[in-house]
Order: C-alpha cells, then structure tokens, then sequence
C-alpha cells in the first residue's frame, strides 16, 4: 500500500523517533509547521491502514511504526520496479545513472555494496 506525501512525512518522522506523541510528532516539523488536528488525523489514518500502533497513557495516545521502514522502502521500490521499468532493474540502474550523472567510481562502489549484499 503506498502512501500519500503527507502520510509518509509522518512516518518518516515515526521512523526517526520509534515512537511518540503527536506533539512530538509536530515537534520535528519545519516551520511552517502542520496545525495538530491535521498530524492527528493523518496518525489515526496511518492506524487504520496498519502503519501505526498506539500505547495509551490517560488521554494520550504514544504511536509507534508497525511496518518498518526497510519494508516500506522494499514495497514502493519494487513498485516503482514493475511500473516503471518493466521489472528490469539494469534498466532502472541505467536511469538512475544517467540521470545523477554517475561516474564509474561510483558505479563500480554500487557493485561492490552490491557483491557484499549478496555475499551475506
């Protein structure tokens, strides 16, 4: 499931803290910041689509991630993979590296955290 801009700032933020209050949450905004209800409301939207689980403390709820950021990260990507490079990844790699303008150092520093990865 993919996330609107806003609820992955949310998140983003969540996977920074481990867990937190919605003002922690609105703390670690720039300026100008979100209005409180607005970061509540996208928080309690994240809990429904099962992003996000709370702890209640009286009346404060303290949220944390239930889906990781590796596992969110892995899901979009391979969505990017499939939707945008016909599930080809040289031809995403070849995107990426035309378009940042890689050098082939950096590209030869891609293939090795690449053989350490498949290594392990």
């Amino acid at each position: 499931m993919q996330l609107t801009k806003a609820e992955e700032q949310i998140m983003q933020i969540l996977w920074e803290l481990k867990e937190g209050a919605v003002r922690d949450i609105l703390a670690k905004f720039d300026e100008p910041k979100p209005a409180r209800n607005t970061v509540s409301t996208i928080v309690r939207i994240l809990e429904k689509k099962g992003f996000v689980g709370h702890r209640q403390f009286g009346n404060v709820h303290v949220y944390h991630p239930l889906v990781q950021k590796k596992e969110y990260s892995k899901t979009l990507l391979s969505g990017v993979l499939k939707k945008y490079f016909n599930n080809s990844f040289p031809a995403m790699a070849s995107f990426f590296a035309k378009e940042n303008d890689l050098s082939l150092d950096d590209l030869e520093e891609i293939m090795e955290e690449i053989k350490k990865e498949i290594k392990k």
